[in-house]
C-alpha cells in the first residue's frame, strides 16, 4: 500500500497537469491591398476559396484561428495562438508543410502593401493595443 500511494499520487498530478488549459494570445495586423477595385476584388476571391493546403500549413504550424476583416483596402487579421509562440517560426513551418503554401503567400504578398509608417516592403504589421474596455 505504501508504494501504491506515491505512484497514485504521481498519476493524479501528471492527469491534472495534461488537463491545463492551454494559454492563448490573439496577435492583431494590419495591411493594404494596392489600389484598384480589381485587385481587390482578387484578392477577396481568393479568399473565398483558400487552398486547402495553407490551411492544413496553418494547422501544422499550431494556429488555433485567423479571421480576417476589411474596411475598403485595409484588412485586419486576428490570429490566435498559444503564448510564447515565435511567429516567424510558425509562418516558416506553414510555408514548409507544402510548396503551395509559400506559393500562396508569394501570391497575396503581390496584392499587398503597408500601410502609413511601414518600413519599404513591409507589408502586415503588428497593431498594438492601446485600450482594453472588459466588465469581468
Amino acid at each position: 500500500m505504501k508504494r501504491f500511494l506515491p505512484i497514485c499520487m504521481f498519476a493524479v498530478c501528471m492527469f491534472a497537469a495534461c488537463k491545463q488549459e492551454e494559454r492563448l494570445i490573439e496577435k492583431v495586423f494590419v495591411v493594404n491591398i494596392k489600389p484598384g477595385e480589381d485587385t481587390l476584388r482578387q484578392y477577396l476571391q481568393y479568399h473565398a476559396a483558400v487552398w486547402p493546403e495553407v490551411e492544413q500549413g496553418f494547422r501544422k504550424a499550431g494556429y488555433r484561428s485567423i479571421r480576417m476583416f476589411r474596411s475598403n483596402h485595409t484588412l485586419v487579421m486576428t490570429v490566435t495562438v498559444p503564448e510564447g509562440a515565435d511567429l516567424d517560426a510558425m509562418g516558416k513551418t506553414a510555408e514548409s508543410y507544402n510548396p503551395r503554401c509559400a506559393e500562396w503567400n508569394r501570391l497575396m504578398a503581390g496584392y499587398q502593401e503597408g500601410v502609413a509608417g511601414t518600413a519599404a516592403g513591409q507589408t502586415w504589421t503588428e497593431a498594438k493595443p492601446f485600450y482594453t474596455f472588459s466588465d469581468r
